[in-house]
């Protein structure tokens, strides 16, 4: 399980970042996997409407935004975003980013594709401001509450704090190491104890990819699903993403990864291999299958199709035989 950390302050050792620090600290002691993005410190290029994530599903600006965010928005379990207020809403550097995830919008309400880890991705979002007024976060609450919602998340809540301004407000605040404790506990709870299962192949571009996707997608309350390949390619498989598309299924942002990064900090339950010999990692305790499918790399859209069926109806019964 990831819980990625949006920070979105621009002092990195401020109250945001101890609230935020805090919050992922806790969910590490849960057994969660954390990742904090500086948002500052990306190249994040401010939305310039070029409309053609509405008919294309991609932005062509080329920035982190398109190497790492979007690939990271769609990998984690649980995403949180943190920002003191600025004129009621979040910091310029965190709106670029939001405003940026019009793309996954797009492909969500334009393109009607499904990302196969909406059902169970969840949002939380936290804030500090500095002045007391009623309405201090109306603003960015209701911005909160649409970026989770295009970037396929449920929004489950926040944890807000005003009069917050001197740099070790957030630290001495009486109540927040409890908020924190209940907040990630509650947001963690559904998707603790989840059966770690690795896809693995040799590129972690195909068929390893079109089970992840389909046990996310039917079972991701149920597993915790990991991927990866001993000779991970490039990119992923295209005919493969086209084919998934006519299940209404997006790939859009999946990388390849070795199979070690896969489990890095994620020791799985069982490993289940697609046929074609990779070499997997010994994990103490771990239960081994092999699907032997073929491999439908460089083959007909008509045989990717075949084996994805097959590969669907694999996913079906594992995670009928699971639960």
């Amino acid at each position: 399980m990831l819980v990625l950390g949006l920070q979105g302050s621009p002092r990195r050792k401020g109250n945001t970042n101890y609230l935020l620090t805090t919050f992922l600290n806790e969910a590490a002691n849960l057994g969660a996997k954390t990742q904090i993005v500086e948002v500052a410190k990306k190249n994040i290029v401010p939305c310039k409407e070029y409309i053609v994530c509405e008919k294309k599903g991609f932005c062509p600006i080329d920035d982190d935004m398109k190497h790492e965010i979007y690939p990271l928005l769609r990998q984690a379990d649980v995403i949180v975003a943190a920002s003191p207020i600025f004129f009621y809403n979040v910091t310029a550097q965190l709106k670029a980013l939001i405003d940026r995830s019009q793309t996954l919008w797009a492909r969500k309400y334009r393109l009607k594709l499904k990302d196969p880890a909406q059902n169970y991705r969840r949002g939380f979002l936290l804030a500090v401001g500095a002045t007391k007024g009623k309405n201090l976060f109306e603003g960015v609450q209701l911005t909160a509450q649409y970026f989770f919602d295009a970037v396929g998340a449920s929004y489950e809540g926040s944890l807000t704090y005003r009069n917050i301004e001197g740099s070790k407000d957030m630290e001495t605040h009486p109540s927040v190491h409890e908020d924190v404790k209940t907040a990630v506990n509650k947001l963690l709870k559904p998707l603790i104890g989840r059966k770690k299962v690795l896809f693995a192949c040799r590129e972690n571009a195909c068929r390893s990819q079109m089970a992840s996707a389909f046990a996310q997608h039917y079972g991701g309350d149920k597993l915790d699903v990991l991927n990866g390949g001993s000779q991970p390619a490039d990119t992923i498989n295209s005919v493969m993403v086209e084919a998934m598309q006519e299940k209404e299924l997006d790939m859009a942002f999946r990388i390849p990864k070795s199979i070690n990064e896969a489990i890095e900090g994620n020791p799985p339950e069982m490993i289940i291999t697609m046929g074609c010999g990779e070499e997997c990692p010994f994990v103490p305790g771990a239960k081994i299958l092999d699907w032997e499918l073929p491999d439908p790399a460089g083959k007909s859209k008509e045989f990717m199709r075949k084996v994805r069926d097959e590969i669907e109806k694999r996913v079906k019964a594992l995670i009928s035989e699971l639960a």
